[in-house]
């Protein structure tokens, strides 16, 4: 009896035979670790892969990106990929041989798994490139973790022009889910997430001598109850919402009050019209207890991310191509996460899907969650991950075609 081999089952078998050429490329970005809008060596290494395997590429992108475009067989339609390059002022725990070499640096977010598995994917992509129409820009971007964001300096410079992508698709790794196992979400995925510095501004002096002192630690007090008020009721709004404060920092004394109280915070939602009429609601709050009080507060709202929403056809389209290389039992439903990302700024210009890939073993013991010192990946993820960003990319190019 013949066996009919499908296209997901030819890149498979090239992902699985590029297995220990990732492994080299995670461990030589692990190991040498960049903040964010520092990724000049990093940078330079992945240029350096793409020039080996003779990708045409151009960087310098929002400081250290790089984008590049494989031209498959004839004209068509073009998606991208991105994976982004940046990595977390933390101090790396593990000990491995491929532990990160610059004190308090680590990928404690699995960029560089993003990054193996985007060059990976590009590997496949560039030798089958006789097999498939269209094109395929990929995208390595920079400052992921840090405002105003490496996605909305590159999309600003144009990095999504020449050729236009009809749709962007990205991964992240996901310790929840075991290796093997992939997650989809369409729709609202991740919230928007705006930072909050608020200053309040009293009259300190002798804390034995009250007369005359307009106490900020109790103004500020009322303010953050009053909030509370307001988080809880914003949390009954159709629309996914978070008001929380963090850090409230007062320079005084047992027997000195200060002038000043300064208060810190998140707001966190999934619609751009919502967030904005909840910064407002956040200032009348404010306004309200500096009147109270006699007092001035200045309320600082520092707009970050957009909310990220996949489109839905596109991940839909995405979810039936990893169906076909993992087997519907591996993929998986995820829920909504108030927690932010900056392919939002990609999600609100054109159709896109960001989805996770499990990299959790717990046989193993690799269960930390990302931003600890202690994360870590089961590396049998990076087949998979590179895999199956080549295989969307084709069958999207195909759907469309």
């Amino acid at each position: 009896m013949s066996v009919t081999v499908t296209p997901s089952d030819r890149v498979r078998e090239r992902a699985a035979s590029l297995r220990s050429e990732l492994l080299e490329i995670r461990r030589r970005i692990h190991m040498n670790p960049e903040l964010s809008m520092q990724e000049e060596n990093t940078a330079r290494y992945i240029a350096s892969k793409l020039s080996e395997w003779q990708i045409s590429h151009t960087t310098g992108w929002a400081g250290h990106g790089l984008v590049a475009v494989i031209e498959g067989n004839g004209a068509g339609p073009c998606i991208a990929l991105r994976a982004d390059m940046d990595a977390l002022p933390i101090e790396e725990k593990n000990d491995v041989p491929y532990k990160s070499q610059n004190n308090g640096v680590m990928h404690a977010c699995g960029h560089d798994v993003h990054s193996a598995c985007l060059l990976g994917a590009a590997k496949i992509l560039n030798d089958t490139k006789s097999q498939w129409r269209g094109s395929v820009k990929l995208i390595f971007q920079p400052s992921e973790e840090k405002l105003p964001g490496g996605a909305s300096v590159m999309i600003k410079e144009g990095a999504l022009d020449n050729p236009r992508p009809d749709g962007i698709v990205a991964l992240h790794v996901y310790p929840a889910l075991e290796t093997g196992l992939v997650g989809f979400r369409s729709g609202m995925y991740m919230a928007s997430c705006d930072e909050m510095y608020i200053t309040v501004k009293g009259k300190g002096g002798h804390a034995a001598i009250p007369a005359g002192i307009n106490n900020p630690l109790y103004i500020a007090s009322d303010l953050l109850l009053r909030y509370q008020k307001l988080a809880g009721e914003l949390s009954t709004a159709e629309v996914p919402t978070v008001l929380q404060f963090g850090k409230i920092t007062g320079a005084g004394a047992t027997n000195v009050v200060p002038d000043t109280v300064k208060v810190e915070g998140t707001f966190r939602t999934m619609e751009e019209t919502w967030r904005k009429q909840v910064h407002q609601l956040i200032r009348e709050v404010s306004n309200a207890v500096a009147k109270d009080h006699a007092c001035e507060i200045d309320c600082r709202i520092e707009s970050g991310y957009p909310y990220l929403k996949n489109d839905e056809a596109l991940t839909q389209r995405c979810r039936d191509a990893a169906e076909r290389y993992l087997g519907s039992e591996n993929v998986k439903a995820l829920d909504i996460r108030m927690a932010s990302e900056d392919f939002a700024y990609y999600s609100q210009v054109i159709p896109a899907c960001f989805f996770r890939l499990g990299t959790g073993n717990a046989a193993r013991g690799i269960t930390s969650p990302v931003h600890t010192a202690t994360f870590d990946i089961d590396e049998d993820a990076l087949p998979i991950g590179c895999g199956l960003l080549a295989s969307m990319a084709t069958d999207l190019l195909s759907q469309r075609g």
